[in-house]
């Protein structure tokens, strides 16, 4: 692929940080937050595989894989803990 490619998508996936960011810090609500916060750990689990392509390394697919795992046992236990049922 292009190298040219690659730099889109990270020009991209920056906005979509800097967005997520802005929501996580402005929110007007908990939820709203919890919903940012998911966002930007999606973004980064697909910066760790955009590395791991770029860099022809793959153990960063396994990273990235145990990082969306603990991310979403980390989102479900932020859900609980907004509805009350911790």
């Amino acid at each position: 692929m292009n190298i040219y490619f690659f730099y889109l998508i990270i020009s991209i996936l920056s906005l979509a940080i800097a967005l997520g960011t802005y929501r996580l810090l402005k929110g007007p609500t908990a939820s709203d937050r919890a919903v940012a916060l998911d966002a930007l750990t999606n973004i980064t689990t697909a910066l760790l595989v955009l590395i791991a392509l770029l860099s022809s390394r793959f153990i960063y697919l396994d990273v990235a894989l145990v990082y969306a795992i603990l991310a979403f046992i980390g989102v479900v236990a932020i859900a609980r803990y907004l509805e009350g049922g911790l």
